[in-house]
């Protein structure tokens, strides 16, 4: 089975760190944030896409060609946005199911288990500040209908977390501009979630948003308790 993992953006929100170090490589407790990633990956993922960009050198230099026993493949992102940086993987993925995470996450293994007990899942959780979130509503059979990026009403109490079982169909979909001229991810997912049913897994392990620097101080001292 394969994962892609989207390592392309820039992390902005992360400067002066990732003005010289691509965000999947800020470390935590000593180690990348990407490290942990593959850590928390099943035995059964063996092959991975990273998508690059953004300081892509650092990353594709780190990885190699193969890292902790899973061979590694790089397609190069995009600037449109994370969307059609997504897109760009599609030549790796047959007609298959795998996974899917943002290179910003810090995935635990049992929320990336449960996930996998499904055919399709996205993993969500109980924001602490729901407006600056992915809101995430429900078809009545509990299966999920839409994903709301940050809404002026918040109508659920569950967002969308970066880790999910997608499958190949998903390429079917064009990515489609926000009100901004923004082609975010979450526009391929929504309709993607209409014509498929995609189960909530509420994550076990949720530490919060890696975002800024004060985020990376905040979760080394969740680490350091736990």
């Amino acid at each position: 089975m394969k994962a892609i993992i989207l390592a392309a953006g820039e992390g902005q929100r992360m400067r002066p760190l990732t003005l010289t170090t691509p965000k999947p490589l800020l470390k935590i407790k000593g180690r990348p944030i990407i490290d942990y990633i593959f850590s928390a990956l099943p035995e059964d993922i063996d092959e991975m896409v990273v998508v690059v960009k953004y300081l892509a050198g650092q990353i594709k230099n780190f990885l190699g060609a193969e890292y902790k026993g899973r061979g590694i493949s790089f397609v190069e992102g995009s600037d449109k946005g994370n969307a059609y940086s997504f897109w760009a993987a599609k030549e790796f993925i047959g007609e298959e199911r795998f996974l899917f995470f943002y290179g910003d996450e810090l995935p635990n293994p049992e929320d990336v288990k449960n996930c996998l007990a499904h055919d399709l899942s996205i993993l969500v959780f109980k924001p602490q500040k729901p407006k600056a979130n992915g809101l995430v509503s429900l078809k009545p059979d509990g299966t999920i209908s839409e994903i709301i990026e940050k809404p002026e009403e918040v109508k659920s109490a569950l967002a969308a977390d970066g880790i999910m079982v997608l499958n190949s169909e998903i390429f079917n979909y064009p990515p489609q501009a926000n009100d901004k001229g923004e082609y975010y991810f979450t526009s391929l997912l929504n309709q993607f979630v209409k014509n498929h049913k995609v189960w909530p897994v509420e994550s076990r392990g949720f530490i919060g948003d890696i975002t800024t620097p004060a985020d990376l101080e905040r979760v080394e001292k969740i680490f350091e308790m736990g």
